[in-house]
């Protein structure tokens, strides 16, 4: 046997082993955590094709793990929420062996296991909980699949009396075989990406001294490349956004963000509270003279076109802030 033979023999073969493990581990981690934070970045900016092609890898490489660490799971289960939310209209695209569960069904699961990764729980989290419950229903019924709507209503809910008022509310719509809906279309698949867009930047910028994207972009530097950094590309593309939008509307402040989530999130309340039609339902709600007092007095503290820091500070029941706009204007033209 030659001296090769007889230290492998020996036992060097699994010593070595064993030290490439724990690298390709560390790599692999790497490769996860850049994979994670491009596939979140194309989710973003909206780039179907890279997204696409990010899945993929995303995928591969979160599959090749035998055992993932607490440090991945948050990455593997966002990129699995991602990928679900991104095909979320799309009922013949499967996740489960269970046929029956939609992409938006799927989604819900992971994000729950996200939301159990997550040292503390805002009000961005239950938001988006209750839109993708919402529009699990709602794909179904655009589609025209109100028996399916129905059957899918009953896995999502618990007989919890915390979920009973917007079950009922949703039943009614499987009911009415109306997919037009107020409710529907106030939580509508467009606000759930924007909802989880703004999730992604947070993760995105709590990411952004990524390994692999700093080692690539000193590569490049060191060859005289011209770098527009991926960091800050993505870190921007929110207020890039806005800007584009400027002579549409004002850039939302993160007070005017808070305030529009805890708008948004009191209005899905409003329901599960009271099972009453969801502000802005079609059954007209006349203004009394009470209200008419709590609305000038919340023009008066916070001034005209504050009204969703009127409304959440005035008792108002089954309002929005829209409506709150439009009797201001009926007072108006009274006066």
């Amino acid at each position: 046997m030659s001296e090769m033979g007889r230290e492998w023999g020996s036992g060097l073969v699994p010593v070595v082993s064993a030290a490439l493990a724990r690298v390709e581990a560390v790599a692999a981690d790497w490769v996860l955590e850049f994979s994670c934070y491009c596939l979140c970045r194309h989710f973003v900016e909206e780039c179907g094709a890279e997204f696409r092609r990010w899945t993929d890898v995303a995928l591969a490489v979160s599959n090749g793990f035998s055992k993932v660490t607490a440090h991945q799971k948050k990455m593997v289960y966002l990129c699995q929420l991602l990928i679900r939310i991104a095909k979320g209209k799309r009922l013949e695209c499967h996740f489960e062996n269970d046929k029956r569960i939609s992409p938006l069904e799927s989604a819900l699961s992971f994000w729950t296991l996200l939301e159990r990764e997550e040292s503390k729980l805002d009000t961005r989290h239950e938001e988006i909980r209750r839109l993708i419950q919402i529009q699990v229903v709602a794909v179904y019924m655009e589609k025209g699949y109100y028996k399916e709507a129905g059957e899918v209503l009953e896995r999502l809910f618990t007989d919890s009396e915390s979920h009973k008022p917007l079950r009922m509310k949703l039943a009614t719509i499987v009911k009415s075989k109306d997919p037009y809906v107020p409710l529907l279309q106030s939580f509508s698949y467009n606000l759930l990406l924007s909802k989880v867009k703004s999730y992604v930047e947070l993760f995105l910028k709590e990411n952004e001294t990524n390994f692999l994207l700093q080692v690539a972009t000193k590569q490049v530097e060191s060859k005289g490349g011209e770098v527009t950094v991926l960091q800050s590309k993505t870190m921007n593309v929110k207020e890039e956004r806005e800007n584009n939008s400027e002579t549409k509307q004002r850039p939302c402040s993160k007070e005017r963000y808070r305030a529009s989530s805890v708008q948004r999130l009191k209005d899905l309340q409003n329901v599960e509270e009271r099972g009453g039609d969801l502000p802005g339902g079609r059954r007209r709600q006349p203004w009394t003279s009470e209200e008419d007092k709590k609305l000038k007095s919340g023009v008066r503290q916070f001034g005209v076109g504050n009204w969703t820091k009127i409304l959440i500070h005035g008792d108002f029941n089954n309002r929005t802030s829209v409506m709150l706009k439009d009797r201001w204007r009926t007072l108006c033209k009274i006066k």
